[in-house]
C-alpha cells in the first residue's frame, strides 16, 4: 500500500526542488529527514513538510511503521506562474516570472527496513551502561589555588566483623 502526500503552489521553481528531490529519492524517511536538514536550500523546507506528511499518512491511514518508510515516488511538477513587470530605461519593461511548484511524495513500506526496524537496538548499550555505572572511575588529582597537585588518597580497607 501507498501513501501519498501533495504540497500544492509552493513558491519555489520547480528546477530547484528537483536538483534537492533527486538526492533523496529512494532513501528511506529517516534518512531523508536527516539529509534535507542540512540542505541549504528553501525547496529542501518544502520538501521536508512533504515527506513528514506523506510518512504521516502512512502511520495513521494505514497502520505503517514509520521506521520502515521508504520514498519510491517523488516528483515536481511546474504551478502557476505569476507574471511581474520591471521597469527598465527608456520606458521599456522587462517581464519576471515568479514560479511555483507542486510536489508530490509517495512512501511506501519496506520489508528490508521492517525488519532492521524489528531488532531491538537498545539491549547491548543497556548492558554497557550498567558496567561503566558499576565500577567508579578513578579520581583525577586536583589542583588547588597554591598550583600544588593533590594525591588521591588511598582507601582504607573496611574493618572486618568477627562473628561469634
Amino acid at each position: 500500500m501507498d501513501a501519498k502526500a501533495v504540497g500544492r503552489y509552493l513558491r519555489v521553481t520547480p528546477r530547484k526542488a528537483r536538483f534537492v528531490l533527486d538526492n533523496v529519492r529512494g532513501k528511506s524517511v529517516s534518512d531523508a529527514l536527516a539529509m534535507l536538514k542540512f540542505v541549504p536550500n528553501e525547496a529542501a523546507r518544502y520538501i521536508t513538510k512533504v515527506v513528514e506528511s506523506a510518512a504521516a499518512n502512512a502511520e495513521n491511514n494505514y497502520s505503517m511503521d514509520r521506521d520502515a518508510l521508504r520514498i519510491t515516488g517523488a516528483t515536481v511538477d511546474q504551478g502557476p506562474t505569476m507574471k511581474r513587470i520591471h521597469p527598465r530605461a527608456m520606458g521599456r519593461a522587462y517581464r519576471i516570472l515568479k514560479r511555483s511548484s507542486h510536489i508530490t511524495v509517495i512512501v511506501t513500506e519496506d520489508e528490508r527496513l521492517k525488519k532492521v526496524a524489528a531488532k531491538p537496538k537498545a539491549a547491548k548499550r543497556g548492558r554497557q551502561r550498567k558496567e561503566t555505572a558499576a565500577a567508579p572511575k578513578a579520581a583525577a588529582p586536583r589542583k588547588t589555588a597554591k598550583t600544588k597537585v593533590e594525591k588521591p588518597k588511598a582507601a582504607e580497607p573496611a574493618p572486618e566483623v568477627q562473628e561469634e
